[in-house]
């Protein structure tokens, strides 16, 4: 999937009763829309299940341990007890979402559970690479955020950990990807997911963050911007292109594919024209008569 250029994706409609719009708008769910809107239209409209996802599920439980561990005393965070905790995260999230199971489905003896959670270990060691947990103290983990602009637009995310510098009261957003960092041209697209968390933290406590720092586990590297107001004020801008493409989508139906190399990772095939597949008729649009 190729991403789409904003300015062809909002085109001057009339702004639609604020009934029609969706409720909130998310980095992934945007990321979704510019990406490919027919996927965005598969998990936010249709909310058509995926097949759960072995690398996907290992980094909700690293993302778990990553939170769980500064609710030791600086001194006990060690990777020792980080790793501790990965099978009890797995089991809770397991019971939560039952249909995981299937991951491994044909593992008898426990040894691919094993491996996977080995792997997960991994990650956490390079977490300890980069990073001293022992130093930090941080403000706020798994953090909702959310604001409404003018426009009515509510945008609402999940900021995985806060660092507040006391005296100054500095903002550092940090975000944990347990994949590998993206090529030099593609870190903007990287960055719109921190500009959107820094862009609300600035509408709901009136300060900037001063840091937005990306640590990427998968291949050992740290991305790090220095956003302004500038940066915010474009990222809203570009939001509200962005809202005024899905609404007007939305009132059309029309949410067409936009294929490239993120397909290859798409569970949609079948339901996608660019794949060969036939997509559903849309929810609300009654098909056209024959003849």
């Amino acid at each position: 999937m190729t991403a789409v250029p904003i300015e062809a994706l909002a085109p001057e409609i009339s702004e639609p009763p604020p009934e029609q719009r969706p409720r909130a708008l998310s980095p992934s769910r945007a990321a979704d829309f510019m990406h490919c809107p027919l996927l965005y239209r598969f998990r936010t409209i249709d909310k058509l299940p995926q097949p759960p996802d072995s690398a996907a599920t290992r980094g909700t439980v690293v993302h778990a341990v990553l939170e769980r561990l500064f609710d030791l005393e600086p001194e006990e965070r060690t990777l020792p007890a980080a790793a501790a905790l990965l099978r009890p995260e797995w089991e809770r999230l397991l019971e939560e979402e039952p249909e995981l199971a299937s991951l491994f489905a044909d593992d008898t003896d426990g040894a691919a559970v094993g491996t996977w959670l080995t792997s997960a270990e991994s990650l956490l060691a390079t977490y300890f690479d980069l990073e001293d947990p022992t130093r930090l103290r941080p403000a706020e983990r798994e953090l909702i955020v959310e604001c409404e602009l003018p426009s009515g637009l509510r945008l609402r995310g999940i900021v995985d950990r806060l660092d507040v510098a006391s005296g100054t009261g500095a903002m550092r957003v940090v975000d944990y990807k347990t994949g590998r960092s993206p090529a030099e041209a593609f870190e903007a697209r990287a960055l719109f997911q921190m500009k959107f968390y820094a862009l609300v933290l600035w509408r709901t406590r009136g300060v900037i963050p001063r840091i937005l720092q990306l640590i990427y586990l998968g291949n050992r590297e740290v991305l790090r911007y220095a956003p302004d107001e500038a940066d915010l004020r474009a990222t809203e801008r570009k939001l509200e292109a962005l809202w005024t493409a899905i609404t007007q989508a939305e009132r059309s139906g029309d949410f067409r594919p936009s294929p490239g190399r993120l397909c290859e990772w798409c569970a949609f095939h079948e339901l996608c024209p660019a794949k060969g597949g036939v997509t559903p008729p849309y929810p609300g649009i009654e098909p056209a008569p024959a003849g």
